[in-house]
């Protein structure tokens, strides 16, 4: 994710700094399932606390790097179409960039 927004950003590619975003929903979805199965694997096993805990911290960071990647990839849409779309249903988004590539034509 990191290299694809940086990737986008020397290339003021609005198209694929909007994968990196959609990518963000999915990276979120595996932290929180990978969340969900350690606790459980730490309740059920005290003895491995320790050990968990450090794997938490860990994946925790690599979920942030998701989100700063995400967020250069924000910012590179921003640049490149004026658009501001941290707080949009990417869905919507996707239509709006495809509307507007085709008003070029």
């Amino acid at each position: 994710m990191v290299n694809t927004a940086l990737d986008c950003f020397a290339r003021y590619d609005a198209n694929s700094a909007l994968e990196v975003a959609h990518d963000d929903v999915i990276v979120d979805s595996e932290y929180g399932s990978a969340m969900r199965s350690l606790i459980t694997y730490m309740m059920e096993d005290p003895r491995v606390i320790s050990r968990v805990l450090n794997l938490l911290w860990a994946l925790r960071a690599l979920e942030r790097i998701g989100d700063h990647a995400k967020n250069v990839a924000e910012h590179v849409v921003y640049l490149v179409k004026g658009m501001d779309i941290r707080h949009e249903d990417l869905a919507d988004v996707a239509d709006q960039l495809a509307g507007s590539d085709k008003h070029k034509s």
